[in-house]
């Protein structure tokens, strides 16, 4: 893993769904470039989490396991919210933010037709408006040059009618992405998104599990390969960094150039 030493140097960050997959590469990416502190959210798989805050502690950053189901709603908001302030002033004594990876999300594969209103409102629920009252939460404690990223989905660009509710619900995150870009630049903090493509990540596993279906999936990119968690994660540090001071508002096309 490329170290990117010192890009995060006495940042706190607050990554959501990072107890496996994207969201747990992003957090080590952080940590490696040097975060004083990260808060690992993870909805029911603790294991999982702590292995996370492990690796991130051998990397030399302080981290905790933050439990939060946000299929609750505004609740299990609420509590992740707490968990942080709690855990961050414990860890390093005053509460702050300076990087905010709103990433949790959840997809069921299913049709248009066979989705129900529970399917509904907990996608809506996790994809939506944990992202939308989690940076309302923490937009007070954002310091100056601070980052928002949101993870989107490749399915708000290409059509996966299986997936009608979840590319809708991160469609809705993506223009929430550049609505908040004003409000957010007159604190000098930009707000961008993420569009992965099919990742090798637990959410598609059943699909790769087939060599049919791993090489349907590998099509699908121009590369003729199916992305890793790293390839995602490394576009979102960009964004987390200095360097990308210039960029917000905007989404970022994640998808190794998926039905170009």
């Amino acid at each position: 893993m490329p170290t990117n030493k010192g890009k995060f140097n006495g940042k706190v960050a607050l990554v959501t769904g990072a107890s496996r997959g994207i969201g747990a590469e992003i957090a080590k990416k952080l940590a490696a470039g040097g975060a004083e502190f990260i808060g690992v959210h993870f909805a029911s798989n603790k294991d999982a989490a702590l292995n996370v805050v492990d690796d991130i502690k051998k990397l030399g950053s302080k981290a905790v396991a933050l439990e939060a189901d946000l299929t609750t709603g505004i609740s299990g908001v609420n509590k992740l919210w707490a968990a942080f302030e709690e855990a961050v002033r414990s860890e390093i004594g005053t509460v702050h933010l300076d990087i905010l990876i709103n990433n949790v999300g959840i997809g069921p594969p299913v049709s248009f037709e066979e989705t129900s209103i529970e399917m509904y409102e907990d996608v809506m629920d996790v994809n939506l408006k944990a992202p939308f009252f989690l940076t309302q939460a923490a937009s007070p404690y954002i310091r100056n040059g601070g980052r928002i990223i949101n993870t989107s989905t490749g399915f708000t660009r290409v059509a996966a009618p299986m997936q009608s509710i979840y590319a809708a619900s991160k469609g809705a995150l993506e223009t929430l992405t550049l609505a908040l870009a004003p409000h957010f630049a007159s604190k000098n903090v930009t707000i961008n998104a993420v569009r992965p493509g099919i990742t090798a990540t637990d959410m598609n596993k059943e699909m790769r599990s087939t060599p049919e279906g791993l090489a349907q999936a590998a099509a699908l990119s121009a590369f003729n390969r199916v992305g890793t968690t790293e390839d995602v994660a490394d576009i979102v540090a960009f964004l987390a960094s200095e360097e990308a001071r210039w960029i917000t508002g905007h989404c970022i096309d994640a998808t190794g150039g998926s039905r170009l």
